[in-house]
C-alpha cells in the first residue's frame, strides 16, 4: 500500500517541475501522461515518491499462466496490464480502456493480428479528420458484428476513455499529432508489441 495526497496542479507546474527523474514514476501510479497532466488536473501525489519505484499493483505470480511463454493480463478495475512468461511478471504498464458501454470483452483471447502502424478505421484525432493512430497494435477478439479490439498505443488522460480498445502509453505518437510532449521518452505500446512479437515479423491486416 502507498500513502498518498490529492494534490492539483497549478499554472506552471508540470509532472517534471514536480518530480523531477521521478515523474515518470507518478504519471504511472496516476495512470495518466503528461499533456493531460495540466493545471487543475487532480494527482494522486504518494507521500513517499520513492516508493513508487517498485509500485504495480498486478500479482508478481499468476498461476494461470505457468505454462505459457507469453501471457498478457489486464486488469480494468486497477487499470494495468501484465506481461507474465511462465507465470512470473515480466512488466507491468497502465493502460486507458473504456467503461461503461465501451466497457472492453472479458474473457481468455488469443493475439490475432499485429500492426506496427495502424490507424482507425472510427474515429479520428480530436479537432482533426485525421484517422486516429493505433501504433503498435495487437487484436486480441472480433465480436459477431465484425468490430475488432485491439490493445494499442494512445493517449491517457487517467481515467478509463477509449471506446473499447486497451490504450497504452504511445508519446512519440502524441508528439506528431500534439506537438507535446517535447521529449517523447515513454513508449509502452512499442514495448509490450516488441514482447509478444519476440522478434516475429508484424502482420498487415
Amino acid at each position: 500500500m502507498i500513502e498518498w495526497e490529492c494534490r492539483t496542479l497549478r499554472a506552471g507546474e508540470s509532472l517534471e517541475k514536480l518530480f523531477g527523474e521521478r515523474w515518470v514514476d507518478v504519471a504511472r501510479f496516476n495512470r495518466i501522461d503528461r499533456r493531460h497532466a495540466r493545471p487543475g488536473v487532480s494527482l494522486k501525489v504518494p507521500r513517499r515518491v520513492e516508493d513508487l519505484a517498485a509500485f504495480q499493483p498486478l500479482p508478481s505470480y499468476y498461476p494461470e499462466a505457468e505454462q505459457d511463454e507469453w501471457f498478457v493480463l489486464i486488469d480494468l478495475s486497477e487499470q494495468f496490464l501484465g506481461a507474465y512468461e511462465y507465470g512470473a511478471l515480466r512488466f507491468a504498464v497502465p493502460i486507458a480502456s473504456g467503461a461503461g458501454p465501451n466497457e472492453p470483452p472479458t474473457g481468455w483471447f488469443r493475439v490475432t493480428a499485429a500492426h506496427r502502424a495502424h490507424r482507425s478505421s472510427l474515429y479520428t484525432v480530436e479537432g482533426t479528420d485525421r484517422p486516429y493512430p493505433m501504433n503498435y497494435a495487437l487484436r486480441f477478439h472480433v465480436n459477431r458484428d465484425g468490430v475488432s479490439y485491439w490493445i494499442h498505443g494512445r493517449d491517457l488522460p487517467g481515467y478509463p476513455a477509449s471506446h473499447g480498445c486497451i490504450g497504452l502509453y504511445d508519446e512519440p505518437m502524441q508528439k506528431e499529432q500534439y506537438g507535446v510532449p517535447n521529449d517523447p521518452e515513454v513508449n509502452d505500446a512499442k514495448r509490450l508489441f516488441e514482447w509478444v512479437l519476440g522478434g516475429k515479423p508484424a502482420d498487415d491486416p
